[in-house]
């Protein structure tokens, strides 16, 4: 039937009401990213091997060159550039070997370069044991740690004895020297027991790596090339040491493995750099001897020859330290992560020498400050909050004194790289917010604070529906961790009062527009469509307009950073005004200052790969 002229269907005013959007709206789905912008920048420490994986793959069927550079990347330690995730490293190396092992064995010593000489023995090793070898161990100490507390749990928990009442003795029928003498042949009984059964374990390794040497090609290839490479450059340096030139001589002997240590034991790799360091050829005497006692010649000589002189020259704090030598130890060598690791054992051993290097160090007096990459803004949180719970040990004042030392590093080279001089944070620190990533939220809010210029530097925003400009005050880096902490916090966030706390510093600063701030980082776990209940074109017009009104021409760029590991949207061109970031590593936080705030997928990925090392980089296979 037709509908009368002039009659229409209505219903009451309130379902005329405009709503929020939607979170995840289709309208807000941002396009797919390319498949090796996808790999460099969606894989963060602790993405799952599977997701990982099928990253890897789709990259490599769309560029195999530039996926190779990239996975070379996640073991670089460039302070702008570099993308450090070890295990990602591993999962990418045992899966080209698995499937391109040419590709992987001839890019060795860049691989090295980029990364670790360490990295290569790592992979054989991998490959011998399993992928999930290390993980399988942590978790087998876990569980002997949990079951030793649980042991002392229990044995604390049992009722005291009464005084008052005397003891039952137990009447043995034999003579206490009798159960002394059982208890000792028991003993030694086991001892025999766990030696044969080490000593079996190690035949089964060394025959299981025997076979594996002889009959797969690829591994054979791969372990040869490892080797080539740690003896060349031990020959190297031993020449340079004959000569004098300390400061040419690599780090090989520090990575080459020790005789009968993990590595040698799984790959037998150590036989394989001695022959080819002492070769036959090289003594008459090795021409003449049966190869058993050729290998154990040449191994023992790898050993006194080699590694024991070369390891003394470099002075390695490990050397010392194994040797019980602690106040030979040079603190100046120490690098920063070893210094995170072993500072308790120092102030064990040698408080006093230990506590006047820190001193040193403090009013720059040290000719030398720690070697190396400093730390992760977060693992030097994580180390304030473990001086925090531990307040009563002795040591505190000293490790409160390395991890301000560390955090002033870390900001000065931030400093020497440019600055966050025109940008805020907004930190969420809900409850909701896991240990890791509560700890990146707050030492990266930190971070851009404290690089911030004036009129914003120390200032923070509250991750709330009703947000508050906060001033992080404080000389100690664990006062402004705690007052950053208990900063109010919401499940959601209103950005139009964000903007509104923005403004109102600039207006009544009589800032000019070159002055305002120009960037807004947002660190939080959350989606960008859940963290807001408003539909973000809506507000973002209504900021424009407010920043119109008060004079400024420019509304500064929302950077939404999820800490989590959940999928990734990096600039998504159908939101104007905002660039979303999934994931934490520093290679955001660094790529992002050096490129100036150009979030662009492809140029991210082209300049984290530009550098000379990675043009070395060939796929053969």
């Amino acid at each position: 039937m037709a509908i009368p002229n002039g009659i229409q269907l209505l219903g009451p005013p309130q379902i005329h009401k405009p709503t929020a959007a939607k979170p995840n709206a289709a309208s807000a789905e941002p396009p797919p990213m390319p498949p090796c912008a996808d790999f460099f920048l969606k894989p963060v420490p602790n993405t799952p091997p599977k997701d990982f994986i099928k990253l890897l793959e789709k990259s490599w069927t769309h560029h195999p060159l530039t996926t190779l550079k990239l996975i070379c990347n996640l073991r670089s330690h460039h302070p702008v550039t570099g993308n450090p995730n070890r295990e990602g490293f591993y999962a990418a190396a045992l899966w080209l070997h698995k499937n391109h092992p040419k590709t992987l064995a001839v890019n060795l010593t860049s691989i090295a370069k980029l990364g670790c000489l360490k990295d290569l023995l790592e992979v054989l090793y991998r490959i011998m044991e399993g992928s999930d070898v290390r993980s399988n161990a942590k978790e087998e100490r876990e569980r002997k740690k949990k079951a030793k507390v649980d042991r002392m749990c229990r044995s604390c928990g049992r009722p005291p004895m009464r005084k008052n009442k005397p003891c039952k003795r137990i009447k043995f029928s034999v003579s206490r020297e009798a159960r002394v003498l059982a208890s000792k042949a028991k003993n030694e009984e086991a001892k025999k027991r766990a030696s044969e059964l080490r000593k079996e374990k190690r035949v089964e390794k060394a025959k299981r790596a025997f076979e594996k040497y002889r009959k797969d090609s690829d591994y054979r290839f791969l372990h040869d090339r490892i080797s080539d490479i740690f003896a060349d450059l031990l020959r190297c340096d031993m020449e340079n040491l004959k000569l004098g030139r300390i400061d040419k001589i690599s780090l090989a002997s520090k990575w080459c493995p020790s005789l009968d240590s993990s590595y040698d034991k799984s790959t037998l790799i150590c036989e394989s750099i001695a022959k080819r360091v002492f070769p036959r050829e090289s003594c008459s005497e090795y021409e003449v001897i049966e190869e058993a006692h050729y290998v154990y010649r040449v191994r023992d000589r790898l050993r006194k020859e080699v590694l024991v002189p070369l390891r003394k020259a470099l002075e390695l704090p490990e050397v010392y330290m194994s040797a019980r030598q602690w106040e030979l130890v040079p603190y100046n060598r120490v690098s920063s992560v070893s210094m995170r690791r072993y500072k308790k054992l120092f102030l064990r051993h040698d408080n006093e020498r230990f506590i006047e290097y820190l001193e040193a160090k403090k009013n720059k007096k040290s000719e030398k400050g720690e070697k190396s990459k400093p730390l992760f803004p977060h693992k030097i949180i994580a180390s304030v909050e473990k001086v925090r719970w531990f307040h009563a040990m002795p040591c505190d004042e000293n490790n409160s004194q390395t991890v301000e030392l560390q955090w002033k590093k870390l900001k000065q080279d931030f400093l020497t790289k440019g600055s966050f001089g025109d940008c805020i944070a907004v930190c969420d620190v809900s409850g909701t917010m896991g240990r890791q990533a509560m700890n990146v939220c707050v030492a990266l809010g930190l971070l851009v604070s404290e690089l911030s210029d004036d009129p914003w530097e120390g200032k923070v925003i509250s991750f709330h529906r009703r947000p508050k400009l906060h001033k992080i005050e404080g000389t100690k880096l664990k006062s402004k961790v705690r007052l950053l902490k208990e900063m109010e916090s919401g499940h959601h966030i209103d950005f139009q009062r964000v903007f509104k706390r923005i403004l109102e510093v600039g207006y009544y600063g009589k800032l000019r527009d070159e002055e305002m701030i120009e960037r807004v980082f947002v660190f939080s776990n959350m989606e960008f469509d859940r963290a807001s209940k408003y539909d973000w074109e809506t507000e973002y017009r209504a900021i424009q307009t407010k920043f119109r009104k008060y004079g400024f021409n420019k509304v500064p760029e929302l950077v939404f950073w999820n800490l989590g590991a959940s999928k990734a949207t990096l600039v998504p061109s159908k939101r104007e005004g905002v660039v979303l970031v999934d994931g934490f590593s520093k290679k955001m936080l660094n790529l992002f200052l050096e490129k100036g705030g150009e979030m662009n997928a492809n140029a991210l990925t082209q300049s984290a790969i530009s550098g000379e090392k990675y043009k070395n980089l060939v796929v053969v296979d």
